[in-house]
């Protein structure tokens, strides 16, 4: 008799779906953390406004208001840098349990 492979169960699918989104949403919070401390520092901005201009570049949009110093334009060079890689890697663990079981049914359908 043939050894029949099956996917994992969906429980453990859901869970590692789970996992993954709580940890994009805290590397999407810690870079809003990082973007918003330093726009309200370094822009000399309010809480708020700082929080917009973060999110703004952390998606990809750009930024709201002009720097007013070269530790700002620093700031902003560098920020944007490494949000371009936290947004990407936010998605890219959100998406890896998803494409995991894709690739799993996959290999299963050509296996038998």
């Amino acid at each position: 008799m043939k050894n029949v492979k099956q996917l994992p169960h969906k429980k453990h699918y859901y869970n590692a779906v789970l996992k993954s989104s709580l940890l994009a949403i805290t590397i999407l919070t810690f870079s809003m953390c990082i973007g918003t401390w330093g726009y309200c520092h370094f822009y000399n901005l309010t809480l708020v406004d700082g929080m917009l201009n973060a999110s703004m570049i952390l998606t990809g949009m750009g930024p709201i208001d002009m720097a007013p110093n070269d530790s700002a334009k620093l700031f902003a060079t560098f920020y944007a840098l490494y949000s371009g890689v936290a947004f990407l890697t936010s998605v890219a663990v959100i998406f890896g349990p998803v494409l995991h079981r894709f690739l799993h049914r996959f290999h299963l359908d050509v296996e038998e």
